[in-house]
């Protein structure tokens, strides 16, 4: 009985040791942080704030980005940007008048409440035994009893996760119509209007596929690496790099759902009132479902996207703001009968679930027009001409478009009869971009050779598409591959294998790596170039495009579509991870020749496809992964 008693007390004071332990790494966290009584009471009128113990961050009353006249009340980073905002900086119900006031009340609760006293939004906190707040270093705000955190922005967040940050299933980011959550597999997913999911891709494009994940979570560490980890996972995956990953220091990182649907990485220095972009979520902004609003078709200007409306059968729903749609001139319903249809070349009307499992056929282009054009439902169409023969057709009340000349679709829009084709580019435009022959002068060898390498490709799909065992992705992936020396070697006019003294005896693509990351990139280029106005913004896309193809891993070089778009200028292209190239490591990559075993990039649907950039900044950086690409999980039309 003595033995009983004994083992009896021993539990007893590990359990109350633990607990006290527990309640001291709780604690510790808050060590510093100035406590906010409550009763506090903050508004735009007299300018105040809550601070943390360092003044990195404040949270206090600032102007509406979307509406000036109005205000948030928001936790800033010092200079001003916006990391969490009660009610959501992105939903347009949390802005307040001048007379609104933030109240930390005595029962615990915060809430926000407008001029007219009106609850706009509150903490939910009342019978939680709140005794205080306090803003963190960390940007972190909490309310707190005497022992533990009860409520904090970290576990409640709006459209940002600040560095460090532990973003888990079931939370989600809200900015407008877009939502950003992670998956119980571990996926990354953005979604619009919480029915259309545009990207879906991460940790189980990367490992086994449909794996169930115990209690995934998404942080962004401090030197700019998006990482998983979870309990069933021996370490952290990688998900993305930042470009400038490995800086840390006098810098603060968050990742943000913006208004445009896209997510985003951005390091902030102190002070700074803007943060630049370190890396984005969807590489192409116009895929990106709903961006331009219903009916409206998302294009390049120059690098820019642009929104605008199918036919002259339609017009902007809002003239000052294209993003907002296109509206017919005339319904199809006032014109039983009479109906037709509008073609769009190298248009596709983006098709993510769960519309992609319906509305799905495989047709000629012909018949995909009929095929709308005869189904009372239907409101436009899109028929693939990269050797699926699918054929969308579109039933919903939403349509989204894409127009570039890098897309192997046409698309049908069903209009009022008549058909009003928008007018063609000013004859004008068109001569002023050849206007400087010798300025284009590589990017008329690069893309001579873009054209001559799908053209072959094609033929070999042609050839070899019906033998599957002949035929494959990983044959593609070999075919990139030697394009993308191919295309090293054409600016250069070096093979390379080539070794000579300009380039210290090593292998030319060694030399050539690390002229790039020393930032010299003229040395890479064909010495009989000197003399010519060779633009060097087009030098260096296409070195950077060349080290993108020639990546050791198959699943981190870019597809040709997506290729020839960063060739011209389309895509962003950030600066690639070290291939095993540079450190000597992949006896694969030679002196390449064109021949009959390289095989073309097998036609396929999907679409999406988002390379998330690696720094050069430093020479440790070349020993990290190279693994920057989230990969997809599904495709798209």
């Amino acid at each position: 009985m003595g033995s009983l008693r004994k083992k009896v007390r021993f539990w007893a004071s590990a359990l109350l040791l633990l607990l006290l332990f527990l309640l001291q790494i709780d604690s510790r966290s808050l060590v510093g942080a100035t406590n906010i009584p409550l009763g506090s009471t903050l508004s735009p009128s007299n300018a105040s704030s809550w601070s943390s113990p360092t003044g990195t961050f404040s949270f206090g009353f600032v102007s509406d980005p979307q509406s000036p006249s109005l205000y948030l009340a928001a936790i800033t980073y010092s200079g001003g940007i916006i990391v969490w905002s009660a009610g959501g900086s992105g939903s347009g119900n949390a802005s307040v008048d001048s007379a609104a006031s933030l109240q930390l009340r005595d029962d615990g609760n915060l809430r926000l409440v407008n001029g007219s006293g009106t609850l706009v939004w509150e903490s939910g906190t009342a019978s939680k035994g709140a005794s205080a707040a306090a803003l963190l270093d960390s940007g972190d705000f909490v309310l707190k009893n005497s022992t533990a955190v009860v409520w904090d922005t970290y576990d409640n967040p709006t459209d940002t996760i600040l560095q460090s940050q532990s973003f888990t299933f079931g939370q989600v980011l809200r900015s407008g119509v877009y939502s950003f959550s992670l998956t119980q597999s571990g996926n990354l997913t953005l979604t619009w209007n919480d029915s259309i999911t545009y990207f879906n891709k991460g940790f189980n494009s990367t490992f086994t596929a449909n794996k169930s994940l115990a209690s995934p979570v998404l942080t962004l560490q401090a030197n700019g690496i998006v990482s998983l980890s979870d309990a069933s996972l021996s370490t952290a995956v990688v998900i993305a790099y930042s470009s400038d990953y490995g800086e840390s220091d006098d810098i603060i990182r968050f990742m943000k759902l913006d208004s445009d649907g896209n997510l985003r990485t951005y390091t902030a220095f102190k002070d700074a009132a803007v943060a630049p972009q370190r890396w984005a979520a969807v590489a192409d902004q116009c895929e990106v479902f709903g961006w331009c609003g219903n009916m409206g078709i998302c294009s390049y200007n120059d690098t820019s996207p642009t929104c605008g409306c199918p036919s002259r059968n339609f017009d902007f729903v809002d003239p000052d703001d294209h993003r907002k749609g296109c509206k017919r001139r005339r319904e199809i319903q006032d014109c039983p009968g009479n109906s037709t249809t509008v073609q769009l070349d190298h248009t596709r009307f983006l098709t993510y679930a769960p519309e992609i499992s319906s509305e799905q056929f495989f047709v000629g282009i012909a018949a995909c027009r009929l095929n709308c054009l005869s189904g009372g439902s239907c409101v436009a169409s899109t028929a693939l001409a990269d050797g699926s023969g699918f054929c969308y057709l579109k039933v919903s009340n939403f349509v989204s478009g894409y127009q570039s000349t890098a897309l192997p679709s046409t698309s049908f829009v069903k209009v009022c009869a008549p058909a009003l084709p928008n007018s063609p580019s000013p004859p004008g435009e068109l001569r002023s971009q050849s206007s400087n022959p010798r300025g284009w002068l590589v990017a008329v060898l690069v893309f001579g050779t873009v054209s001559g390498l799908m053209l072959f490709e094609w033929g070999l799909w042609r050839c070899f598409c019906r033998n599957g065992a002949r035929y494959g992705p990983s044959s593609a992936q070999y075919a990139l591959l030697d394009f993308g020396m191919v295309l090293l070697e054409i600016v250069s006019g070096r093979r390379n294998f080539d070794v000579s003294d300009d380039t210290g005896r090593k292998k030319f693509s060694v030399w050539a790596y690390e002229e790039l990351e020393k930032g010299n990139i003229r040395s890479t280029m064909d010495k009989r170039l000197a003399e010519q106005d060779v633009d060097m913004e087009q030098l260096k896309r296409v070195v950077l495009v060349s080290f993108w193809c020639i990546q050791e891993q198959p699943s981190q070089r870019p597809p040709m579509g997506k290729v020839v778009q960063m060739l011209e200028g389309v895509l962003a292209v950030d600066k690639p991870p070290a291939p095993k190239a540079a450190d000597g490591g992949l006896a694969a990559v030679t002196s390449i020749t064109v021949s009959a075993t390289s095989s073309p990039t097998q036609p396929s649907s999907t679409s999406s496809h988002s390379i998330a950039s690696s720094s050069l900044v430093s020479k440790r950086n070349l020993d990290k992964p190279s693994s920057s690409l989230v990969l997809p999980d599904q495709s798209s039309s």
